[in-house]
């Protein structure tokens, strides 16, 4: 059977069950990351599918095929994410686009940034910031001071949404044959060529 994008065989069923077992201390975030590592499966960048293979274990569990370790309780790990306030300039901005030049975009990869980012995130955005799932690109846009003036952030696209997979013409078969990047080139062609 296929979750998560993944062939999950009996003998993957199996090992899930042994490891359950055999290592009773180890909680669902253990069990997926060796898991991972295990089958060696990783994103396109190189980072295991953690998240993927924790799904991938709930769906196993609701199918009556695993039973998880229990989940922490709140107060041991459980529960909202305290992301501490970096300073940042607070001041409204009144004036033409063109006095804040040159507008800068960076991708955020130094901890500084990172940690600029999910400030801003949490305080402003309407639904706060936790954490970020799955594989994804955080920009900055900074004035010529260095003041933050947006936060970008694009997540990959979700494997399966039926009213855009409709659209686009795939089906379970589709979605399995294409690769992660010659599909773009396909669906801009048949859309073109129309």
């Amino acid at each position: 059977m296929t979750i998560q994008g993944r062939e999950t065989t009996h003998g993957d069923i199996k090992l899930v069950q042994r490891l359950i077992q055999d290592k009773p201390s180890w909680n669902r975030t253990r069990l997926s990351r060796e898991l991972c590592l295990l089958w060696n499966w990783r994103a396109s960048n190189g980072r295991a599918k953690d998240m993927a293979c924790r799904t991938l274990l709930s769906k196993l569990e609701q199918r009556g095929h695993i039973t998880l370790p229990r989940r922490q309780t709140p107060g041991r790990g459980c529960g909202k994410v305290c992301i501490p306030c970096v300073p940042h300039k607070t001041e409204p901005i009144a004036c033409a686009l063109s006095a804040l030049a040159p507008i800068h975009v960076e991708l955020v990869e130094e901890a500084s940034l990172l940690d600029l980012f999910k400030c801003l995130l949490s305080r402003y955005h309407y639904l706060g910031f936790g954490r970020t799932v799955g594989e994804n690109m955080k920009y900055l846009v900074l004035d010529r001071e260095h003041n933050p003036l947006a936060c970008l952030l694009f997540g990959s696209a979700a494997w399966k949404c039926a009213p855009r997979d409709d659209f686009i013409g795939w089906d379970a078969n589709t979605r399995k044959v294409l690769s992660h990047f010659k599909w773009v080139t396909q669906l801009w062609n048949s859309r073109v060529s129309r």
